[in-house]
């Protein structure tokens, strides 16, 4: 090899750097421009027009089904120049909730979610259990394994609605005694539709939705089994909002537990200090 001078090394090094680091920035700008690329052709997001139904079929529990929140989206994905593997999917959180069951003079049991109502962590996870962070793993979530030559446009759709049974009974009695006088439901969510990398974890907020769902029935213990309950509140719930800004992703929302686990069933009564019916799942 021949003696070049100095200063020939130091500008060939200099050239060197240059060109890693236009390489590094090239490949910088194709993945931004890559996440940029990803596009939502149309959103929609509805609850169902029709009022809470309230099922009396039982002389243990009471049951109400409300209707159902439904989102979907068409999304559209440049090609995928590298192997790598992308995930498009819904996450879903819950920010608010307020679930009271009320037993007349003698006190309530109340679904709480201690973390949340403690404000330790904005929203919780909805995930359904399995498959964090998302809703779910059927209609919920597509995945694009690259390269790919072409785009891929594909649709994607989720719903929730509530199913529970609330006894009859003060549930921390023996008596099988009808004490039911009234049920207060009020939640929020906020259900975010993502792009992540399966690899990287990156992840690109692609759409927000924010709804709630509120429900009222007061109960007259002394009725006839079916003639007991009548909803009270609403009869049609407020429409989903879809932001034209999006909201971050707060992480407890991408984590355990899910609410389902979370959640404590509590006794408060009217005289003397709570107690707990259903501890958590999550440990």
């Amino acid at each position: 090899m021949p003696n070049l001078p100095q200063d020939c090394w130091s500008v060939l090094g200099i050239a060197l750097v240059l060109y890693a680091m236009g390489c590094i920035q090239s490949i910088s700008c194709k993945s931004k421009v890559f996440r940029e690329s990803i596009s939502v052709i149309e959103v929609k997001a509805s609850i169902d027009p029709v009022p809470t139904s309230i099922d009396e079929s039982s002389s243990v529990v009471l049951r109400y089904r409300t209707p159902h929140f439904r989102a979907s989206a068409q999304v559209l994905v440049p090609p995928i120049p590298k192997k790598e593997t992308w995930i498009v999917g819904w996450i879903q959180a819950c920010s608010h909730m307020e679930f009271y069951n009320h037993y007349g003079e003698q006190g309530m049991s109340s679904w709480e979610l201690p973390d949340l109502q403690d404000g330790k962590i904005q929203a919780i996870s909805d995930s359904d259990g399995v498959n964090y962070p998302w809703y779910g793993n059927t209609t919920e979530t597509f995945m694009i394994v690259g390269p790919t030559r072409k785009e891929s446009k594909f649709n994607i759709s989720m719903n929730d609605n509530f199913y529970p049974s609330v006894t009859w009974a003060v549930p921390v009695s023996d008596s099988n005694v009808a004490k039911l006088t009234s049920i207060y439901r009020d939640q929020s969510f906020t259900t975010w539709l993502v792009a992540t990398n399966t690899a990287t974890s990156e992840m690109v907020t692609l759409q927000t939705i924010k709804w709630r769902m509120r429900l009222g029935i007061d109960v007259n213990p002394s009725r006839p089994l079916g003639q007991r309950a009548t909803l009270r509140q609403p009869f049609a719930q407020e429409q989903p909002q879809v932001l034209s800004k999006n909201e971050p992703i707060p992480p407890s929302a991408l984590v355990k537990p899910n609410a389902n686990d979370a959640q404590v069933l509590m006794w408060r009564p009217k005289d003397g200090p709570p107690l707990v019916v259903i501890p958590s799942k999550y440990r």
